[in-house]
């Protein structure tokens, strides 16, 4: 096991890394009580080499790192790459690539939605791995053998499964798709805390102007606030607190007092008549400063039956080609597809997915297909 705590070591390993088809990447890091993750470890492997880069030593740059992750020579290999990527782009101040997702090719070849990084290992290696380090502090020093030993295998099965799954992505004509599912964890906004845009993590439960002015408000100073301390948003105010200051829209510290989402004592802190200062002069500029409310679509009525059988149809499509449901249609889009048909705008409707479910899809609303029970079977059957 190689071990590396320099950045000359670092520098020579990640030279060696650009030179390969494929690099594997995992990461180890602590949140629970930060606003941003703490990086405690950082495992990778290639073909022919395995190491384990210590972020926390004391003689250690990333740099070498960063440049290997923008090296568009290489392709680096991860699974469930949403959080990795993340701290990647706090590292390295841009999004790295080029990458590919194993969670998301596992959906391409019928494992099913999000499957973890175990029953992957498991259902193509038919290997068991060992969870009984995955509870570490992994910020602690020293680790064990045990622990590096238990961190380094997502990366050396990585590895493995890796040239299989291209393959066979290949053969199946689903590389492409694998692709076009991997482009939205390419966008920077994924991964940028812009104060001003947090109130998009809240749901909007009032379109009036003055609501949404407070609510983005006050979005805006519990992230400000979240980030110069650098703990989580909750240790803030919790969300409820955020709805109920967007509704009640208090003015002085006794109505702040008076909001049962507000933990007590808060309007005594320091951090209060900011907060309130920010409410009000949003309020008084809400024209200008709310967000535009969200578009709601009215649903038409009793749509119950349509979304079952859709859904039913959905699941007949996707195990005959081996796909995931969520591939395909989400259940956003199956309500959206009930309502509204043709006109629905989804990506059910377009391109391969029109071929494998969308147009099935819509000669069932149409009439033209039918569901039955053969047996214990559920078949799909044309009319007429």
């Amino acid at each position: 096991m190689e071990i590396i705590t320099t950045t000359e070591n670092l520098a020579e390993f990640c030279e060696h890394a650009e030179a390969q088809e494929f690099v594997c990447v995992d990461t180890e890091f602590m949140r629970e009580s930060t606003f941003y993750s703490e990086l405690c470890l950082i495992q990778m492997s290639t073909k022919d080499r395995e190491v384990i880069v210590d972020p926390l030593a004391d003689d250690i740059d990333l740099a070498p790192f960063c440049k290997m992750l923008m090296a568009k020579s290489v392709t680096k290999v991860l699974h469930a790459a949403r959080q990795d990527m993340e701290i990647f782009y706090q590292l390295c101040e841009t999004v790295p690539g080029p990458i590919f997702d194993t969670q998301i090719a596992a959906m391409a070849l019928g494992f099913g939605d999000s499957v973890g990084y175990g029953a992957l290992v498991k259902g193509r290696l038919n290997i068991n791995l060992d969870k009984g380090a995955r509870f570490t502090d992994w910020s602690r020093r020293p680790l064990s053998e045990k622990q590096l030993s238990y961190a380094l295998a997502d990366v050396t099965h990585l590895r493995d499964l890796y040239p299989g799954m291209i393959k066979e992505l290949e053969e199946r004509k689903r590389l492409k798709w694998v692709k076009e599912e991997m482009l939205p964890q390419m966008e920077e906004s994924l991964y940028t805390f812009e104060p001003e845009e947090a109130w998009q993590r809240l749901k909007v439960r009032n379109p009036k102007k003055q609501y949404l002015a407070a609510l983005k408000a006050a979005a805006a100073w519990r992230e400000r606030e979240a980030i110069a301390k650098n703990v989580p948003r909750r240790r803030i105010l919790k969300d409820d607190a955020m709805y109920d200051l967007a509704q009640q829209r208090p003015r002085d510290l006794k109505a702040l007092e008076r909001l049962r989402g507000v933990p007590r004592g808060f309007e005594k802190s320091r951090t209060a008549q900011p907060l309130l200062d920010a409410i009000s002069a949003a309020v008084d500029n809400a024209a200008e400063y709310a967000p535009p409310a969200p578009k709601v679509q009215h649903m038409p009525p009793n749509l119950g039956p349509r979304v079952e059988m859709l859904r039913t149809l959905l699941r007949l499509r996707t195990e005959v080609v081996g796909l995931a449901t969520r591939m395909v249609a989400n259940s956003a889009d199956i309500n959206k597809l009930a309502a509204f048909g043709e006109d629905a705008d989804i990506d059910a409707l377009k391109g391969w997915r029109r071929e494998i479910f969308g147009e099935d899809a819509l000669a069932l609303l149409d009439g033209k297909l039918a569901l039955r029970l053969d047996g214990e079977d559920v078949v799909v059957e044309p009319v007429g």
